[in-house]
């Protein structure tokens, strides 16, 4: 008889949102239902068909991440790092992944360490200020660091360099589903012992005057609530027109549960199943049979080990997009049955909006601290449900439950699906 595989879990978390830095800031607004979208300072959006996202605060600076560092104790480095030399999603990265590392207790140049984090468009913002400068003035505004700075593959590097991590350092580019991807590999390699603890989640710093005219050319965004801002992202309701654009990092450690413990750490959730599966059948919509959606939710289920009845929360993709949104609902109806209907769930993106990328390791971070504190979030601008989408959604106000286990969707661009099971400990 083989030896069972060992229990790997989330054993630190750290976050920058739209709301700030920091996972207990995060999980207050999040619990609390509070919505971060608004209406587009940074750069004159005025001309644009959509003028609101949920971009983080233009007041976070690599700074933070020095603070975090101070906090844990850690000597400060020396000098101050050159802002310069990170992208905004690179920035975002280093300082929740300073605060998931200090927050499992481990130090600086942890042997055995490594990074696999996800996302989608990297360091987009600095691409499209360069482009910009070289086509106003050509070469001579153009940055030495443009092309380090703005790959996306440079952001776990950065993150090994903050962390002095000198195990695997790579970045999973999936879309939207990214992250989940990232956090299924980095689970997988922990599992099979080829690393002893990962640092993993994802970052995207999308909000850009491009990618907002991008995602209008699309039609993908939405555009009909520009005057009110707050109620723009609203998944699954019948009024909903788009998603959001939205940003962030969401980063955990992981590593075996024995291990963990050893060091007295504190374990969120387990990582206890993940399945992908690609529709190939568009760029950017998803098949309305949704029967691959279905197979990658099923192989996360199965490969958890888990009976289905565990499941009882279930965190969506819920972009607030037409099709998706219905899509996503007729295929969880199809996986659970009879038991659909009491199976509650919700969309984090009602109040963050859509963080690309980012958003798979979003709704793990959120599905891991609603199961460890037995509490499931809200829907939020839910007041009319779409009678296609006919699910609990948890509208308007969280509810106190302690479910074994949550499924966490992301599904994106490209045909690709994915799904992870996390479960509760204790």
């Amino acid at each position: 008889m083989g030896t069972a595989a060992p229990r790997v879990v989330i054993s630190g978390i750290g976050v920058v949102s739209p709301y700030g830095v920091g996972r207990e800031r995060f999980w207050t607004c999040v619990s609390r239902g509070c919505s971060a979208t608004r209406a587009i300072t940074d750069f004159d959006a005025s001309a644009f068909p959509c003028t609101v996202a949920a971009p983080v605060p233009s007041t976070i600076s690599i700074d933070d991440a020095i603070t975090l560092e101070a906090r844990a104790g850690r000597e400060a480095r020396a000098g101050r790092p050159d802002p310069r030399r990170y992208s905004r999603a690179s920035m975002i990265a280093v300082i929740a992944a300073t605060e998931a590392w200090a927050d499992a207790g481990l130090r600086l140049n942890e042997p055995g360490a490594g990074v696999l984090v996800g996302s989608g468009a990297g360091g987009i913002d600095v691409a499209e200020r360069q482009y910009f400068e070289f086509f106003s003035d050509g070469l001579k505004r153009v940055t030495p660091y443009a092309i380090p700075v703005s790959i996306v593959g440079m952001i776990s590097s950065e993150i090994s360099i903050a962390l002095e991590l000198h195990g695997i350092s790579h970045v999973i580019s999936t879309g939207c589903t990214s992250s989940t991807d990232a956090i299924g590999y980095a689970a997988s390699l922990i599992r099979g012992g080829e690393a002893d603890v990962i640092l993993s989640g994802g970052a995207d710093a999308c909000v850009t005057p491009g990618m907002i005219v991008g995602f209008s050319k699309m039609r993908a965004v939405a555009t009909r609530f520009n005057d009110t801002p707050e109620e723009a992202s609203r998944p699954f309701e019948r009024d909903r027109d788009g998603f959001v654009l939205g940003e962030g990092a969401w980063m955990v450690v992981i590593e075996r549960e024995d291990r963990a413990r050893a060091r007295g750490a504190t374990i969120y959730a387990t990582i206890d199943g993940y399945g992908s599966t690609c529709d190939a059948y568009h760029r950017v919509q998803m098949d309305p049979e949704g029967e691959q959606i279905v197979r990658a939710m099923t192989l996360a289920i199965e490969r958890s080990g888990r009976a289905q009845e565990e499941i009882g929360y279930v965190n969506y993709h819920g972009t607030s997009t037409v099709l998706n949104d219905a899509v996503e609902s007729r295929c969880v109806r199809r996986l659970f049955g009879a038991r659909a209907d009491h199976v509650p769930g919700s969309s984090t993106k009602s109040m963050l909006g859509h963080p690309q990328g980012a958003s798979g390791a979003c709704g793990i971070v959120t599905s891991a601290l609603a199961l460890s504190r037995g509490f499931l979030p809200p829907t939020i601008n839910l007041a009319h449900p779409d009678p296609a989408c006919d699910l609990d959604f948890i509208p308007h106000v969280g509810r106190a439950a302690s479910p074994a286990a949550a499924l966490c969707n992301c599904l994106g661009f490209g045909s690709k699906n994915s799904a992870m099971v996390i479960g509760r400990i204790g």
